[in-house]
């Protein structure tokens, strides 16, 4: 079989990868998506894809729709799902993407905000409409005309659908790359010395932990509120595996924290962060999560 469109068609995997991921805060569905969406393209006929116009639009719609349909019985697989469900963590954009981050400075802005741990767990509390209509818009920039298509409303809707997404997104930015990461060492280093002191003070008295192990790995099941009692309990966390490594890498597009056990990660930590104390922290312990983490 011949396609004349490959090179272009094949070019659009990384987009596609992007946006699915963004959408079900997942990296295996997000790859699940994308090969169904190929498999719809091979499945026309070579007229019926010569007359396609432009296959990277056509493969982002399909691409969409499919998510859109997961993201509807979402809801229903996370009530079967053990404890809590935190989006699958990414390492650094060339470790699970490959090649060069974007060229321009402003799409790489963009782009590596909306992937962070803080960002996904927002999208993730919307509706499937707004999410879809909120990534394609706001950080693909796709018009509400192209959006409307997409979700099968109109682009007074679509516009809606984004506003009120938009109004559950944080303004206000938080502090930059360099200041996190020194949070997050700060964080590594009182946790390695067992220095509860240290802790309370990098953490915000209302901070909350949440773990996602999917009832496959040693985790607590509820959310831990309050600075002093993650403190207390990421002590525990030390004394129980002493021979754990900490190491500082790129969670999610900002400064984090692996846990490596004979050269295997068995936990990711993100953070969130404002005036200068950590707000959140999300452990995922899922290996089912970690896979890009462990892969090769």
């Amino acid at each position: 079989m011949t396609d004349p469109q490959l090179r272009s068609v094949i070019s659009e995997r990384r987009q596609l990868i992007n946006l699915a991921y963004r959408l079900l805060g997942s990296l295996a569905e997000a790859e699940d998506v994308v090969q169904e969406t190929y498999a719809r393209w091979y499945a026309l006929s070579e007229p019926q894809r010569r007359d396609v116009a432009a296959p990277g639009a056509w493969l982002t719609t399909v691409a969409s729709r499919i998510c859109l349909d997961l993201l509807g019985s979402a809801r229903a697989r996370r009530e079967r799902y053990v404890g809590e469900w935190i989006p699958e963590p990414v390492p650094d954009r060339s470790e699970w993407l490959g090649g060069p981050a974007p060229a321009d400075p402003a799409d790489r802005v963009t782009l590596d905000e909306s992937i962070g741990m803080a960002f996904l767990v927002v999208l993730d509390s919307m509706t499937p409409a707004e999410r879809v209509a909120f990534v394609l818009h706001d950080v693909f920039r796709y018009s509400f005309a192209e959006v409307a298509d997409v979700v099968g409303r109109t682009p007074a809707a679509c516009r809606q659908l984004a506003s009120s997404a938009r109004r559950r997104i944080r303004t206000s930015r938080g502090p930059s790359g360099t200041q996190r990461a020194e949070v997050v060492r700060d964080f590594k280093r009182a946790w390695e010395t067992r220095d509860i002191e240290a802790l309370i003070g990098l953490l915000d008295p209302q901070a909350i932990a949440t773990a996602d192990s999917g009832g496959l790995a040693p985790a607590f099941i509820r959310p831990i509120n309050g600075g002093e009692q993650i403190a207390r309990a990421w002590i525990e966390i030390a004394a129980r595996a002493p021979e754990v490594t900490l190491l500082e890498r790129t969670v999610n597009g900002q400064p984090g924290l692996v846990a490596q056990l004979a050269d295997t990660i068995v936990s990711v930590y993100a953070f969130d962060i404002a005036d200068g104390r950590i707000t959140r922290i999300w452990a995922i312990r899922n290996p089912e999560k970690l896979r890009p983490w462990t892969a090769g």
